[in-house]
């Protein structure tokens, strides 16, 4: 808030931690946002602004300056949407094959390691194509001056890795690092280093926001396992696609064609829950 021209801080610290989910998540989540926006809900207010696979696309997007109704009209209006690339994998037999992995009992890291493996040895786009669909992504190839965390994941070691705007990492590499999904896009190469999809870890990697008083979650998909929000000690809430959302996603998520049903219920769905959210976010 604002008080004679000032920035009046309440010393609440607040976190919005965007999940994974495919080109349906990027677009259901900007649905979601745009509506608590005109709501009232502003969520752009977070302290930290946590983006993991989709939600660092929608992260890099909301940050960019770009208002929220003219992202949502990106999604919505086929005249307006980006270029995207078909996966051309079976993601039923995909999500099964990860769902069978994370169910194995074992080390976390391990787990993602076996799933690196898999990332590395997949035949894919190349690198460039697929970082030119994630330039025309984003309105902006600059960190914006907040704190704002993109999570990806080492494919060899299985480690996490924050980039941020003093990670040395342009903007482009580190949205495209973080939506590297394994068995479909390449991984990708920073400084010798190859990242697979953040996602690989948690869905949201929400417990990156420990710490904060108030956290909320746009989680497109389930979590392989505990909910990363679990582990919060503030006040989350917690959106999850409601039926309709999950029925305009579809059995493909990545597909490009489902971008408009998503945001659209996206938006309905955000208009339903703007007011549990507001008593938490406020």
């Amino acid at each position: 808030m604002t008080h004679n021209g000032q920035m009046v801080t309440s010393g609440i610290r607040r976190a919005l931690v965007l999940g994974g989910g495919g080109v349906a998540g990027i677009a259901w989540e900007t649905g979601v946002l745009a509506a608590l926006a005109d709501e009232g809900v502003d969520t752009l207010t977070a302290d930290r602004i946590i983006g993991t696979s989709a939600g660092s696309t929608v992260a890099a997007q909301i940050t960019s300056g770009l208002p929220l109704a003219g992202l949502l009209a990106r999604q919505i209006d086929p005249a307006l949407q980006t270029t995207e690339l078909s996966s051309g994998v079976a993601v039923e037999e995909l999500w099964a094959r990860f769902q069978q992995i994370y169910e194995t009992p074992g080390d976390p890291a391990e787990q993602r390691r076996e799933i690196g493996a898999m990332a590395l040895a997949a035949s894919t786009v190349g690198e460039a194509e697929r970082r030119a669909v994630i330039e025309a992504r984003l309105p902006v190839h600059k960190w914006p001056e907040r704190d704002l965390v993109i999570v990806a994941v080492e494919a060899l070691t299985g480690e996490p890795r924050l980039f941020g705007p003093d990670s040395g990492v342009e903007l482009v590499d580190a949205v495209a690092a973080s939506c590297a999904v394994p068995g479909v896009w390449p991984c990708v190469t920073i400084d010798g280093v190859r990242y697979m999809d953040g996602g690989v870890r948690t869905g949201t990697n929400a417990d990156f926001a420990a710490g904060y008083d108030r956290v909320l979650v746009l989680a497109p998909m389930p979590e392989p396992a505990e909910p990363a929000w679990g582990r919060l000690d503030g006040a989350v809430e917690v959106i999850e696609p409601d039926a309709a959302a999950l029925a305009a996603f579809g059995a493909d998520p990545l597909a490009p064609e489902v971008r408009t049903p998503s945001a659209e219920a996206g938006y309905a769905q955000g208009r339903a829950v703007a007011a549990r959210v507001a008593a938490m976010w406020r």
